[in-house]
């Protein structure tokens, strides 16, 4: 079941100075879980294992400490193996107490299985927690009206490239699509691969991206959400003319898009190597500090100006496992992880590409950032990310998909029909 989407208003009512929880931020520390004993440091099981993100979490688990009210042991595991060993975690007999992940429909898919905590009493007690907008409200409680998460930053997804690049090849930002195109034809006449992909390895997920722009760009941010729920279906004429816009620019794709992970298309865009790169502020943990200030983006081209303008700015944040033994502590650490000081922690020891969902909570200032910000606040509507407004089952279904269109576009009739069908899969479960 996807989430609801909250309206331009009802979303900046909140995400303005609030902001939306990001990928990057994830959730403080907590302690190691256990259903058979309450003592002990709470286990806090975290995804954000890029080298800045692993030392901001650090930081916080570290701030978090000093506070006396309670430790907290940091498990950082790597990015991937994480997303495919969560369900493990959740399920085993002794799992973690708290996790870095995401709210809306992927937390939805778990808390229906029973596989999460109820923070219901850390929502209503918390002073923080009562200053977040409607929409992280709304995208914090499950289908049973429960709390299930506490959200701690957003970020937003952009063509990502290199001002100095840009700049030495003498090209600028596009406005439409048709300029779009013409930047590929000039980037690729100077022997550059004009878009980095870096769905390959273990993280073919990238190329969601893609999928998602182009459907909330063709077909609208509603339809998009529908789709994923299982309301439309894989095979719709819609989806197709997705994949038509898609092939117009495949012959402007790195060739090695689909052999080499985000992190290596990432140094290709640092490098010169590649122009541009549809990706999330997330990718920035991972780049040198002193090139941060080089890193600038532009929307994804508008396609059809008559289709409401929607970005995707994901939320990140924690939930904990319904079977831990250290409510108390849980709660404690989650309260903690609400604050605008843990928030701003976690900014400063990061690569400070996220936003804080604390509407008091600063921001790192720099220009990127207030672009970014202002990227969001223009959006007419807000969707996640393919698997956050679908569910982490549904996801490997487009990887599959995707990886076989890049490499055999002709073939997209029978890879839309088994797609439909992957997914039928998992929708009826």
């Amino acid at each position: 079941m996807t989430h609801h989407q909250p309206s331009r208003r009802r979303f900046l009512a909140g995400l303005g100075a609030a902001g939306t929880t990001a990928l990057l931020s994830g959730c403080v520390t907590s302690t190691s879980s256990g259903n058979s004993s309450s003592k002990g440091a709470v286990t806090l099981q975290s995804n954000l294992s890029a080298p800045q993100a692993k030392a901001a979490m650090e930081d916080l688990v570290a701030a978090y400490g000093k506070q006396g009210n309670g430790k907290a042991t940091l498990n950082t595991v790597a990015a991937e193996t994480f997303r495919t060993q969560l369900p493990t975690y959740l399920t085993s007999a002794n799992p973690p107490d708290i996790y870095t992940w995401y709210p809306g429909s992927v937390a939805d898919a778990y808390a229906k299985k029973n596989l999460l905590l109820d923070l219901d009493d850390v929502w209503a007690s918390s002073p923080d927690l009562k200053k977040y907008s409607k929409a992280l409200n709304s995208l914090c409680t499950a289908s049973s009206g429960k709390k299930v998460f506490v959200p701690m930053t957003y970020y937003w997804w952009g063509m990502f490239y290199r001002k100095s690049n840009f700049a030495k090849w003498g090209v600028s930002e596009p406005e439409s699509w048709d300029d779009f195109l013409d930047l590929c034809d000039k980037l690729k006449s100077k022997g550059v691969a004009p878009i980095g992909l870096g769905a390959g390895g273990n993280t073919p997920w990238v190329a969601s991206a893609w999928f998602d722009y182009l459907d909330i760009r063709i077909n609208g941010a509603e339809y998009h959400r529908q789709l994923l729920a299982g309301k439309h279906r894989f095979d719709d004429p819609e989806v197709r003319k997705v994949f038509d816009r898609w092939q117009e620019v495949l012959p402007y794709f790195d060739p090695d898009g689909t052999a080499i992970p985000f992190q290596d298309a990432t140094t290709s865009l640092l490098n010169g190597r590649s122009g541009m790169m549809l990706i999330g502020t997330f990718f920035a943990d991972a780049a040198p500090k002193d090139a941060l200030d080089d890193i600038d983006f532009f929307r994804f081209p508008v396609i059809d100006s008559k289709v409401p303008l929607a970005e995707e700015a994901p939320t990140d944040g924690c939930f904990a496992s319904a079977r831990t033994g250290r409510r108390e502590q849980v709660s404690d650490l989650l309260s903690y992880v609400a604050t605008a000081e843990a928030q701003e922690i976690y900014i400063k020891g990061s690569s400070g590409t996220v936003l804080p969902c604390h509407p008091d909570a600063k921001d790192a200032g720099t220009a990127l950032v207030k672009k970014g910000r202002k990227h969001v606040e223009e959006a007419a509507e807000i969707t996640q990310f393919f698997n956050r407004d679908s569910s982490d089952a549904l996801q490997p279904t487009a990887d599959n998909a995707l990886t076989k269109f890049l490499a055999k576009p002709k073939d997209i009739g029978s890879i839309l029909t088994d797609w439909q069908r992957d997914a039928e899969k998992i929708w009826t479960a």
